[in-house]
């Protein structure tokens, strides 16, 4: 099916934005940062770093699956086919999105991206106030918020996210928006590359390991923001420690307007790249 002037300017964009992810130049202090960093894990014995790197990936892996066996994504699902109903009332199935037009999942995605990123920037507002118990569920917190987006996201394009092939895919498609951005162009290329050279999407014949010494970096940021608020948690301003609550809901937020707008671009092209054939 050849595409529509529409999906012409959305593979542009689409196109403008990956030149940007390429093009980037990292600074003397990401990259003395991420030296100083794999430095550090690499004192670790190399047991230690594989455990280490196994349970954070079992624990991406069971997070995935309790988030989209959720009632509440479940209820997620039925409002994304509620609003598609709005452009095309017989709809039945999440596959049946595909059947929209590109402009129409795209408001549809907004929606959803645009209430995670809030969930996300008061999430981070409530972590800043220094509380130990919000503090420490901060990470897995703000973990099931991307992962779910990611999720939602995916649906919207008419793609579940319970089969082998695209349950991992959307975990390494939320791997890759969280990377450093000196390492995101060369993990979109992998995503691209699976995705030409896929021919069903049911099981995953790629490789299955996410975590590693490359990802280290946005754990260490979380921890990071956690100091912060921590030393922060004390400067109040009529009892309120602004301060801290600032530096929670920025960081929050701006994490997933990264992971957001990373997964739309890549469903978009999965749709795009469907309705076209494999020519892109």
């Amino acid at each position: 099916m050849a595409l529509s002037e529409r999906d012409k300017r959305v593979l542009t964009e689409i196109q403008e934005w990956e030149m940007k992810l390429y093009s980037y130049e990292p600074n003397d202090f990401e990259w003395t940062y991420e030296k100083y960093l794999e430095k550090s894990f690499s004192l670790l014995p190399e047991n230690i770093q594989e455990q280490f790197f196994s349970t954070l990936d079992n624990w991406l892996f069971h997070l995935h699956a309790l988030i989209q066996g959720s009632n509440m994504q479940q209820d997620a699902k039925e409002r994304i086919l509620t609003a598609g109903r709005v452009f095309n009332p017989e709809l039945i199935s999440i596959e049946d999105l595909n059947h929209l037009r590109i402009d129409q999942l795209q408001y549809i995605a907004d929606q959803q991206i645009a209430r995670h990123r809030l969930y996300s920037f008061a999430q981070g507002g409530i972590a800043g106030t220094g509380s130990s118990l919000m503090l420490g569920a901060d990470i897995p917190a703000i973990a099931v918020i991307n992962l779910r987006v990611v999720q939602l996201i995916a649906m919207t394009y008419g793609i579940e996210v319970n089969t082998p092939y695209e349950m991992m895919t959307s975990l390494k498609v939320f791997h890759a928006s969280t990377l450093p951005a000196r390492m995101q162009g060369k993990a979109w290329e992998e995503l691209m590359r699976e995705l030409q050279n896929q021919e069903e999407y049911y099981f995953y014949e790629g490789k299955e390991e996410l975590a590693d010494v490359t990802w280290i970096e946005q754990p260490a940021k979380q921890l990071l923001k956690g100091l912060a608020i921590f030393i922060f948690r004390k400067k109040t301003i009529q009892g309120i420690p602004f301060i801290s609550m600032a530096i929670g809901a920025s960081a929050n937020y701006q994490l997933t307007r990264r992971v957001s707008e990373f997964a739309h671009k890549y469903y978009q092209y999965r749709y795009l790249h469907k309705k076209e054939g494999k020519s892109l």
